[in-house]
């Protein structure tokens, strides 16, 4: 491995441990400090946190390796998580901003509930806390996979720790480093450090196509086009070979913006009301070009695989082995770095949100009421480490695929939350007994459905997303169960 590829994954090493320890110097004093920053995030860090905190792995492996193997026709999951990004943006930030200071200066989502529904808090609070914790320990699982990948393909041979494959040692060091800018510096260290990883991200993800397209070896897009026509000209139609149950499985992702504790969370941090159409424009903009690069990547990295006689056994690894090929040492390094950028953003938040979680709602709720803000975030410190593992452990197997984990925990978290918060911001209505009946609802309909294969085949045709079920069986038990029972006195202001 060329030196350059090391000068600049430890240079990116560096600044993200260099900014978690600015961090705990600067925010790290109280529970609300570690774990929401104090509500003072600017609109593009705001934004390209939350942006970098959504697209992890995935979008550099998964979605390019979608589009690899079935072309245009996977590219309406991008789509439909665009149009549910900005829906997010406009019907749950301000909102989510506003009230989860109005009911009690909420800093988890659990406890935000747990004050909007005060008759069923504690059932609330352990109930949200669980979903979090369990779907999250699989969501984290699959960045900790798109490490690993990226060590068994970029560094094949190179490490030999205590006969360790190169995929353990990639959770290890993916995990290690990680847990280093979290733990010490909190949630301010993890949105800083998503503003930069977006900024890298979305950089590799214009010079990457450009260069697959446009570089030695390319061809630009007529030739590409020729190329994908010959090998299945189903490749370049975003149509053709697509069901409506297909597409709308494909798009329906975006219904799970609304559920994502790590997204939204960053609503609740941002620094004002105001700040937020800024910061929605930050991020759409962001977003859209990201998507974009994907997209492109995917369908265009297979016509140069093609013309170029590249073997390519795992389709999610195409960035990885193209960045090897095509680029300097320090620019390959940069484009690895990109990778774990979007890998390490999406799991510091989740193990961040998860130690909330098991910080404030379980063990200041149960074990130590009194507990100072000290001790919590030691304790939550401690508990980022163990998701950590957990994770690490159900990311062992190197067969795992990244989007099929993505999928899986995206629909459990859309279902059980997306409808319980859209409801409970805007529908005055919704009690605490519908707010438990949906979530309950939402997650086992996720849960039941993946166990019966229904996401694979379903009454003798194609699989359907699992979180469509979830969200609209979630969003029917939040309406009918508050209608059919009576909380008095919860029926409080909502904003609009």
């Amino acid at each position: 491995m060329a030196i350059g590829v090391w000068i600049s994954l430890f240079a990116y090493f560096a600044l993200m441990i260099a900014i978690g320890i600015y961090a705990m110097r600067t925010s790290t004093s109280s529970s609300e400090d570690y774990m929401l920053g104090g509500r003072a995030l600017s609109p593009k860090v705001a934004a390209l946190s939350a942006g970098a905190s959504d697209m992890s792995g995935w979008l550099l492996l998964g979605l390019p390796g979608a589009l690899y193997v079935s072309g245009l026709a996977s590219a309406w999951i991008g789509i439909g998580l665009f149009v549910g990004a900005f829906f997010n943006w406009v019907l749950v930030a301000p909102r989510l901003r506003e009230q989860t200071v109005h009911y009690g200066n909420a800093i988890t989502i659990p406890s935000f509930l747990a004050n909007r529904f005060p008759t069923q808090a504690l059932s609330l609070r352990t109930v949200s806390a669980i979903v979090i914790v369990v779907f999250f320990a699989v969501y984290t699982a699959s960045g900790l996979v798109a490490g690993g990948k990226l060590f068994e393909s970029a560094f094949a041979g190179i490490f030999n720790f205590g006969g360790l494959s190169d995929y353990a040692v990639g959770i290890v060091i993916t995990l290690g480093v990680v847990l280093a800018y979290t733990v010490v510096g909190g949630f301010l260290a993890v949105s800083m450090t998503d503003f930069v990883q977006g900024c890298i991200m979305m950089l590799a993800l214009v010079i990457m196509p450009a260069v697959v397209l446009f570089g030695e070896g390319g061809g630009g897009y007529a030739q590409a086009a020729q190329t994908l026509n010959e090998v299945d000209p189903t490749l370049l139609s975003w149509t053709e070979g697509l069901t409506f149950v297909g597409w709308l499985s494909a798009v329906t992702w975006g219904l799970g913006y609304f559920g994502q504790p790590h997204i939204i969370v960053r609503f609740m941090a941002i620094r004002s009301l105001k700040d937020v159409p800024t910061a929605r424009n930050i991020g759409m903009g962001w977003m859209g070009i990201s998507l974009i690069g994907a997209v492109s990547l995917g369908v265009f990295g297979r016509a140069y695989a093609v013309r170029n006689g590249l073997d390519i056994a795992d389709p999610e690894t195409i960035f990885i082995i193209l960045s090897d090929m095509l680029f300097h040492p320090l620019i390959t390094g940069f484009l690895y770095a990109a990778l774990l950028a979007a890998v390490m953003s999406t799991i510091s938040s989740q193990l961040l949100v998860s130690s909330s979680s098991l910080t404030e709602d379980f063990y200041r709720l149960f074990l130590r009421k009194e507990a100072t803000d000290r001790e919590c975030v030691n304790v939550g410190r401690a508990c980022v480490v163990a998701v950590g593992l957990v994770a690490a452990v159900i990311a062992s197997d190197p067969d795992s695929q990244v989007l099929a984990l993505v999928s899986n925990a995206w629909a459990g978290f859309g279902a059980a939350f997306g409808p319980l918060i859209l409801l409970s911001l805007m529908w005055s209505r919704t009690n605490g007994a519908g707010a438990i009946a949906g979530m309950v609802v939402g997650a086992v309909t996720v849960m039941v459905w993946i166990s019966l294969g229904w996401n694979g085949s379903f009454m003798g045709g194609p699989g359907v997303y699992e979180i469509i079920p979830g969200f609209v069986a979630a969003f029917i038990a939040i309406i009918v169960v508050s209608l059919a029972t009576s909380d008095a006195g919860e029926y409080q202001h909502i904003s609009r």
